[in-house]
């Protein structure tokens, strides 16, 4: 049965913002998407989660995440306040292949996304990073560090992606709230250059 928790965290009241921007947060099975969410929200994180059987088992590939015992199966929501008049709500998506119908519906309206990478298991990012860069939405790659992993630099990890020049690649603690905060910062920042640049100069 899914379990979806979604009630206020310290009963938080609801602030009324100039700006909300809607973001993103994908990448692949067990990259620590769900535990950002929850690390940077001011509000307690609504997550919609179903425990791994032994029929998912068979379709899901645990190689690296073998503790991984709940999967995300439509999304995490939370929500945070990055200065006065700037709200970011968040939207994790499903890692799995076969959840990627929700992607579409969830990207709507998005100012940008965060692809989640875990160097040890590279690969499960791909179909984030290509399906942001088909439909040119801003994104940054956020390295979750997990202890033990090989450690990696920005750099290394862009060309083993093969990103899109521009693209910000960040290393990062999914379970810090300061270091998840400022991968998006660093997002909001990369998007408001991206649209910039889009904008026609002015005439005259």
């Amino acid at each position: 049965m899914t379990a979806v928790q979604g009630t206020p965290r310290d009963a938080v009241p609801a602030r009324s913002a100039d700006l909300a921007l809607k973001i993103l947060v994908a990448g692949g099975f067990g990259a620590g998407k769900t535990t950002l969410v929850g690390a940077v929200s001011e509000i307690r994180p609504l997550h919609t989660e179903e425990r791994l059987t032994e029929v998912g088992a068979a379709v899901d590939d645990t190689g690296g995440v073998e503790g991984k015992t709940t999967t995300t199966v439509a999304m995490d929501f939370g929500r945070i306040t990055i200065r006065a008049g700037l709200s970011l709500y968040l939207f994790g998506t499903p890692g799995q292949d076969r959840f990627w119908f929700l992607w579409d519906d969830l990207s709507e309206g998005a100012l940008g996304a965060v692809v989640l990478a875990d160097t040890r298991r590279l690969p499960e990012c791909f179909p984030a990073v290509d399906y942001f860069e088909r439909r040119a939405l801003p994104f940054v790659v956020a390295v979750n560090c997990f202890p033990g992993a090989r450690s990696y630099g920005a750099d290394e990890v862009a060309r083993a992606l093969d990103l899109d020049r521009g693209t910000p690649v960040v290393l990062c603690d999914a379970r810090d709230r300061d270091s998840g905060k400022e991968v998006l910062v660093r997002l909001v920042e990369h998007a408001g250059r991206r649209y910039s640049a889009r904008q026609p100069a002015p005439v005259g």
